[in-house]
């Protein structure tokens, strides 16, 4: 075990080598072979002193103050379990559920347009048509988008008829 003078421990711990000297006149720290110190074991000790000297650091539970929290937290969670059953506010795996569901419908949407529609295109031959037809088959998949609250109401009837 290595041993440290006065100095390497008062810079260890912080604070002045003639700080370390009453700590250890007052029998707080223990010197061994002479002046020396076991650093681990005067770390020990001093944090001991410190909360020794300082009960009230060790946070006190103040149990009107816990019970007060609890109540608040109790409160917030059915406030939000009131707002869920109103409606007003949705938990978010059936929100992930619902986009994952219409950002799929919209792509199958944007994908069938091709196919469906290529040979109606093929007949045309003015761009303007083509662009104005093409711009209205995107703007009906994008529609579908816009019906969350549809979309959800749905997939959420859907779920609880499958429980």
């Amino acid at each position: 075990m290595k041993l440290y003078d006065k100095n390497a421990v008062a810079k260890f711990l912080d604070m002045t080598p003639k700080n370390v000297e009453r700590l250890t006149q007052k029998g707080i720290l223990q010197t061994k072979q002479g002046n020396l110190y076991a650093l681990a074991e005067t770390n020990r000790a001093y944090i001991k002193y410190l909360r020794d000297r300082n009960p009230e650091s060790q946070e006190a539970v103040d149990l009107n103050e816990e019970r007060a929290k609890l109540t608040k937290t109790k409160r917030l969670n059915e406030e939000l379990d009131l707002a869920v059953k109103k409606g007003e506010l949705h938990r978010s795996e059936d929100i992930e559920k619902v986009m994952t569901a219409m950002l799929i419908n919209f792509k199958s949407r944007l994908s069938a347009i091709p196919a469906e529609e290529a040979d109606k295109l093929a007949a045309m031959t003015d761009k303007a048509k083509i662009f104005l037809y093409l711009n209205d088959k995107i703007k009906e998949a994008l529609n579908e988008l816009s019906d969350f609250e549809g979309m959800f109401k749905e997939e959420i009837k859907d779920e609880e008829g499958n429980d």
